[in-house]
């Protein structure tokens, strides 16, 4: 009965249950995939906002008259701004709760993806009928990381719907001379460069295809909107905290071309051989096809994040998360560039049971994923031994020991509550320069307790702290979740590991 129900609608309403199976995945993530992926969407969003409200700077990203020497970090300061008033609000309403407050926030941003579900259905309707439309709505719905991905602090992945809007704006209004949409398009882009500045790549793009086209009145009032846009969110508030404009911008782009090569130089080919992965042979095959195949009918959505994906490919420092703005794009021109191709092509008119092999392989592989993935709490063990040690009302600092490497793991201190100095022990910072520090630091910073990261030489590690802390105390164990244990198996550079929690 539900199957028949389901085939129903996917014949009748097909947007309703792709909106449907977004909405239920993401809400799984909103509920379970507590913690976060990366340092990024963690340290440079989230513990920046809070501290703001607690009247310090974690980062020392905003001058101020006891910390004058602060400079441009090179980060657009609306995203953590947009946490900033909202955990002022919910403080205002009376949740204080750090993870109470995750789920809000996870609760938006799941909310806020759905645009981009929506959207690609939309835009592929209008460009590639029903089918491509069924295509692109069901992936950006429950490809196995777009949950998970949707509910993440990664400013890669929130730019992602003012892209899509400003390009919807296009195909909606194609042939209408208003003025207005081109103006709120180049607005809407603004707002995607001020989430995420590595979007001046789209933008560039977006403008170019409108040349190529000879659409010269929408470049103008594009740009119109652009420049009100820029103006009102990055230079007034520049203005107001460095008293000249884009200055966070210009300090972005020194910093990235001063160490393009700090950060791991992959080969050029690393991205599309990891969206061939994560788009999921051999559909991601079809979608790469259908994105290449009819590039010149289809500009404003190609050329935009074709540029973006060139220019990435060639750049030294590549992550993962730095192509995920133009994969919705892949996703929807794969779609509608594979539905005309199927149409016409006599091979798969006459095979049709290999389409549908192909198909049942991608639900296959997707499927087990996606139920783990968006369920999964990311760096379990970091945010829960800070969740204990919220807990303990005798807290007044804490060591982190890692005395195994030469650098020790940020603790994710939104969780404790506090942004007092770390103190740690690490290969190179040892126990002895440890005990240096206590000596000169005041009551208020002295560390009670510590957090022992990593097995390895646990016993050898605690006897080396007992010689300025004799009396260490077993607390609790704190170990990592299931998919940070299988993110270690499957490569041991991810830093997922057990923490051991001491009283000093």
């Amino acid at each position: 009965m539900v199957l028949k129900k389901i085939e129903q609608y996917w014949k009748e309403k097909p947007l309703l249950l792709i909106m449907i199976a977004a909405g239920f995945f993401r809400l799984v993530a909103v509920i379970f995939s507590k913690g976060y992926g990366m340092h990024d969407d963690h340290f440079l969003v989230i513990e920046a906002a809070q501290s703001w409200v607690d009247g310090a700077d974690y980062n020392d990203w905003i001058p101020s008259a006891t910390n004058k020497m602060v400079h441009p970090s090179g980060h657009s300061l609306l995203y953590p701004g947009l946490h900033y008033f909202l955990f002022r609000l919910l403080e205002f309403l009376g949740m204080f709760d750090p993870q109470n407050k995750m789920y809000v926030v996870r609760l938006l941003h799941a909310v806020w993806s759905m645009i981009i579900v929506y959207l690609g259905y939309k835009i592929a309707y209008k460009s590639g009928g029903i089918k491509a439309a069924k295509m692109a709505g069901g992936l950006l719905a429950i490809l196995f990381f777009m949950p998970m991905m949707s509910v993440r602090n990664l400013v890669e992945f929130v730019c992602i719907p003012p892209l899509l809007y400003a390009t919807w704006l296009f195909f909606k209004n194609e042939g209408n001379s208003k003025i207005i949409y081109m103006i709120i398009a180049g607005f809407i882009l603004s707002l995607a460069f001020s989430i995420r500045f590595q979007t001046a790549l789209f933008v560039s793009g977006f403008i170019f295809a409108l040349l190529l086209q000879r659409k010269f009145k929408e470049v103008l009032y594009v740009s119109v909107g652009l420049t009100i846009g820029l103006t009102l969110i990055q230079s007034t508030t520049d203005m107001i905290i460095w008293h000249q404009p884009f200055m966070e911008f210009r300090e972005y782009i020194r910093y990235n071309i001063e160490n393009a090569d700090q950060y791991g130089h992959l080969q050029w080919y690393s991205y599309l051989l990891l969206i061939g992965g994560i788009l999921i042979p051999p559909i991601s095959i079809f979608l790469i096809f259908g994105f290449v195949r009819n590039w010149r009918k289809h500009l404003l959505l190609f050329l935009p994040a074709f540029i973006f994906f060139v220019l990435h490919s060639s750049f030294p420092n590549k992550q993962e998360r730095f192509i995920l703005p133009v994969i919705p794009f892949i996703i929807i021109l794969g779609s509608i560039g594979w539905c005309e191709h199927i149409m016409q092509s006599r091979f798969w008119q006459t095979h049709q049971k290999l389409y549908r092999v192909s198909w049942i392989i991608f639900f296959s592989l997707n499927t087990i994923p996606l139920l783990f993935v968006s369920a999964a709490y990311s760096h379990r063990n970091r945010v829960e031994t800070m969740v204990y040690l919220s807990a303990k009302k005798d807290l007044n600092n804490f060591i982190v020991e890692e005395s195994n490497h030469d650098d020790y793991t940020l603790p994710p201190r939104f969780y404790v509550k506090q942004w007092k100095s770390d103190f740690y022990v690490t290969a190179s910072y040892t126990v002895d320069s440890l005990a240096a520090r206590i000596k000169v630091s005041p009551p208020a910073l002295i560390p009670n307790y510590v957090v022992f990261n990593y097995p390895e030489n646990l016993d050898q590690r605690i006897n080396n702290l007992k010689k300025i802390y004799p009396h260490l105390t077993y607390e609790a164990t704190i170990e990592p979740g299931f998919i940070d244990k299988v993110m270690h198996y499957l490569n041991k550079h991810n830093a997922n590991f057990t923490s051991y929690i001491y009283k000093l």
